[in-house]
């Protein structure tokens, strides 16, 4: 199985009262919860991609916090990942550390990168029943106000009508998932799962 999940920032206590307000304790009930919600869902053998700013912690620190998670783990490199630059870091833990990347997953094209892409490769692909077959994770922007602007943004580009190759008219498609850990209570998704839950927090927001 394969989970993805963005910006768990272990280690960054001021999260809690500032930006996120996730509302822990304190750095240590956090890191530990995150832990357990993490280990709950992901096995041994499952894979995890992680979107950048997996910790806000020195190398030591996050050494330790690489043996406590489960799976095996592929990180893309966010801006907050500095202990990336400390020679002290093991990064044996990971099967590759990238800036971007490029996978499939289940005959579905994902972008993958920290930095949300609003013009990503293959976004006007579709699959013979005109289902997207490409979809853009990203992470960085938390639930701030670059998330709704991304939001608009969306709601803009799939509302544009342009003309298809075979002459008719479609609207642009745009499969932009923020895997925000906080969206998923801490918890890696499944490709699938972000996608039920982007579907569900779109139908909540456009509710209102």
């Amino acid at each position: 199985m394969r989970y993805y999940i963005a910006d768990p920032h272990f280690y960054h206590a001021a999260l809690n009262t500032a930006m996120d307000k996730r509302g822990f304790e304190n750095v240590e009930a956090m890191n530990e919860y995150m832990i357990r919600k993490w280990n709950e869902k992901v096995r041994k053998n499952d894979e995890v991609v992680i979107l950048g700013d997996l910790s806000w912690g020195k190398a030591a620190q996050t050494n330790e916090l690489l043996e406590q998670l489960n799976g095996q783990l592929f990180l893309i490199q966010g801006n907050h990942d500095y202990y990336l630059s400390d020679k002290r870091f093991n990064r044996d833990r990971f099967v590759w550390i990238r800036p971007y990347a490029e996978i499939h997953d289940n005959r579905r094209k994902v972008i993958l990168s920290h930095y949300p892409i609003m013009c990503y490769n293959g976004q006007y692909h579709m699959n013979k029943k005109g289902n997207p077959d490409v979809y853009m994770l990203h992470g960085h922007v938390h639930d701030t106000h670059d998330q709704r602007l991304l939001e608009q943004f969306r709601d803009i580009a799939e509302n544009y009508v342009i003309e298809g190759i075979d002459g008719g008219q479609r609207k642009i498609p745009c499969n932009l998932i923020n895997c925000f850990c906080m969206y998923s209570d801490y918890e890696p998704l499944t490709l699938d799962e972000w996608i039920q839950k982007d579907a569900e927090r779109r139908k909540i927001r456009s509710s209102f």
